[in-house]
């Protein structure tokens, strides 16, 4: 079998025993050493490559907390505040006021067919302070005939015009949590969480349809090349809701082209429903007989609150700094502790979505019903964003053995808003709190959360290293880990 070594300035390997080297051996696909040249040689005839000989090689990056509805960015209007990577390796351009929004949808709206709806991905009212909330208002200067759908960058909340409300009977009398109403107690155009956006029927099928669109995840692993990630998971995994859409996965991913692994935590049913966990347990092991070592069917993706900048995550006492709270946990205490149970009996590996502590705070006391009742000593369940999640948290979190996946990006992108608006600023600077999860000896990973923020982990690195924000301002020195440190988070810590 051919083996070809790479010579490099540096080699870091993460290995505690062997931290670096100048070349890296490859053999059948699979590294055969790492040391020296001469080393390297010693396993027998080979090929020297000189390619990197300047460069310093790393382990491929592994994003623990993505989705390829990044690839939306290529295939729907983007209106994001911050300019967003391509996935051919350009740049779609940020829009930065409500002027620029709507000049936008109107071109869009200009070239549609009659009757398709407009959707427009990744707006964020938050960075226009000062301002009115986007409304159905804002959105009725776009159209009066075709409905309007404009998707926040979280993926918590929705702005629609008055059309989509007409159509889909959004009115004063409808009673699903989460549709907001102006002064006068009508529907104002902002729909708050996976059950009021639902109530958007026709644009949820359209959005729900991509995930069999074998484009998004060609998308998606186009940009998993660019930024060198080369194991990327989906956390809104498919698989169990949309059983048919699974063939387009498996005919796209295990083609030998396709430049990532993927590994999908599927949900087990919509954020704010329940189901018969036991059977989803068995639903989600069965689809485990067609994996390969390119997609892989790993756990159990739960969704109990909402968005910090939406004002829907659920935060503990004193809740937020300015603005109304719209927390609302997703799932009764008893359910979350029955789907928990259900899912480590069957020894699934749990990632549950806590933007908030008050959610961080449930999720535990469901894992440790769970562990009461059946124990698993390496169940590796994992808070999800982890981004409000306090020393106290963490401390119960290493004894029950839960992992932390940090969404630093948070600090670079929402920094400035969590200090002034959303937290205030001494809890912003303990906010994604890297440094108090290694001493408190939690598992440490952080994400991209990629279609909220662009993949790629020499920014995620970057944001724990650093802790600036998008204006330059220091937020919470205290929190700051090493580069070393974070290249084990986005890489060994994010596998394990």
């Amino acid at each position: 079998m051919t083996t070809t070594i790479f010579t490099a300035r540096q080699v870091v390997t993460m290995n505690p025993s062997n931290p670096e080297g100048t070349a890296v051996a490859v053999r059948g696909g699979r590294i055969l050493a790492v040391g020296s040249l001469e080393e390297c040689l010693s396993w027998g005839e080979a090929t020297v490559d000189d390619r990197f000989a300047d460069r310093v090689l790393v382990p491929g990056f592994v994003e623990a907390h993505g989705h390829t509805a990044d690839a939306l960015v290529a295939l729907m209007p983007y209106v994001g505040y911050y300019d967003c990577p391509h996935p051919d390796g350009g740049v779609a351009p940020g829009v930065r006021s409500y002027d620029e929004l709507i000049e936008v949808l109107r071109r869009v709206d200009a070239e549609l067919p009659p009757g398709q709806p407009l959707i427009a991905n990744s707006f964020d009212p938050i960075f226009f302070a000062g301002q009115p909330r986007l409304s159905k208002e804002h959105l009725d200067a776009v159209s009066t005939t075709r409905p309007v759908f404009v998707r926040h960058a979280s993926g918590h909340l929705a702005t629609v015009n008055s059309v989509l409300l007409r159509e889909e009977g959004i009115t004063r009398e409808v009673t699903t949590p989460g549709v907001s109403r102006g002064p006068d107690g009508e529907p104002d155009g902002e729909l708050q969480e996976a059950p009021a956006m639902n109530l958007a029927r026709d644009v949820s099928r359209r959005i729900m349809a991509m995930n069999g669109d074998p484009e998004v995840v060609r998308l998606h692993g186009a940009l998993c090349r660019n930024a060198g990630v080369t194991t990327s998971t989906e956390l809104v995994g498919p698989f169990l809701l949309m059983p048919e859409v699974r063939a387009v996965w498996e005919s796209v991913v295990n083609a030998p082209e396709f430049p990532a692994r993927m590994v999908l935590y599927n949900l087990p049913s919509m954020p704010g429903t329940t189901a018969d966990w036991d059977a989803v347990a068995k639903a989600a092991i069965a689809l485990r007989d067609r994996d390969t070592d390119r997609l892989i069917n790993q756990g159990i993706k739960l969704v109990i609150d909402g968005s910090i900048q939406g004002w829907t995550a659920v935060m503990r006492w004193p809740g937020y700094f300015t603005g109304t709270d719209h927390g609302l946990l997703l799932s009764t205490p008893e359910d979350l502790a029955a789907a928990v149970t259900a899912f480590t009996r069957a020894r699934l590996n749990v990632h549950c979505h806590c933007n908030g502590n008050g959610a961080v705070d449930a999720f535990l006391d469901a894992v440790d019903a769970a562990l009461g009742e059946c124990a698993w000593l390496d169940h590796r369940h994992v808070v999800q964003h982890s981004q409000t999640t306090t020393q106290d948290q963490y401390r119960r979190m290493a004894r029950l053995g839960v992992g932390a996946n940090i969404f630093t990006n948070h600090i670079y992108y929402w920094g400035d808003q969590h200090r002034d608006l959303t937290m205030g600023p001494e809890r912003a600077r303990g906010m994604w709190a890297c440094r108090t999860a290694l001493r408190e000896g939690v598992t440490l990973s952080f994400h991209s959360d990629s279609g909220v923020t662009p993949i790629g982990h020499l920014m995620t690195m970057w944001c724990a290293g650093n802790r600036v924000t998008s204006t330059g301002a220091l937020l919470g020195e205290h929190e700051r880990i090493t580069p070393y440190e974070a290249l084990w988070a986005a890489t060994i810590g994010a596998a394990e």
